[in-house]
C-alpha cells in the first residue's frame, strides 16, 4: 500500500519519535511511505527550501495518491487536521482510509475531534506505549 504519514512538522513535534516507530514498522511490513522526510530533525529546514505553493501541490498530489493516511496526531497540528479532513471528506468516493493515531497520556490535550472521530473511514487509536502502537499497526495494516 502506499501510506501518507502525517505528523506535525511546525507544531509540537511530542510524537516524532512515535512517528519514526510508524514509518520503520509501515516499510517492514512493505508499505511505501511518501512522507519520511517529516521525520527528520531538520523538516523544518528542508521544506523551507520549497515555497508554500509548491508544498501544497505536492502534498495535495500525495494525498489523492495514498491508499491509507496514517497520521501521529498527538501534537496540535492545523496541517494534521487539514489532510485528515482532506481524505476523509473524500474517502466515500475513493476508497481511501484515514488511521487516526495518538498518544494517550496525551488525551485531555488531543483534539476531540480526533479523539472522537467515528466516521466510517476512519480507525483512532489511543496508544500507551511504542510497542503498543507497533502491534496495532501490525493488526491494521500487516
Amino acid at each position: 500500500m502506499t501510506i501518507y504519514l502525517a505528523c506535525t512538522v511546525r507544531g509540537d513535534r511530542g510524537g516524532v519519535q512515535a512517528g519514526r516507530a510508524i514509518c520503520a514498522r509501515l516499510q517492514q511490513l512493505g508499505h511505501e511511505v511518501l512522507t519520511t522526510h517529516l521525520l527528520a530533525d531538520d523538516v523544518e529546514t528542508a521544506e523551507s527550501r520549497l515555497t508554500a505553493d509548491d508544498v501544497y501541490r505536492r502534498d495535495l498530489v500525495w494525498l489523492s495518491e495514498c491508499d491509507v493516511l496514517v497520521a501521529e496526531a498527538s501534537g496540535s497540528s492545523y496541517g494534521v487536521g487539514f489532510e485528515v479532513g482532506y481524505v476523509l471528506g473524500r474517502a466515500q468516493a475513493s476508497g481511501q482510509r484515514v488511521v487516526l493515531l495518538y498518544d494517550a497520556a496525551r488525551r485531555n490535550i488531543v483534539s476531540r475531534l480526533i479523539a472522537g472521530n467515528v466516521d466510517p473511514a476512519c480507525t483512532t487509536f489511543a496508544y500507551e506505549s511504542i510497542d503498543e502502537l507497533t502491534a496495532f499497526i501490525d493488526r491494521t495494516l500487516g
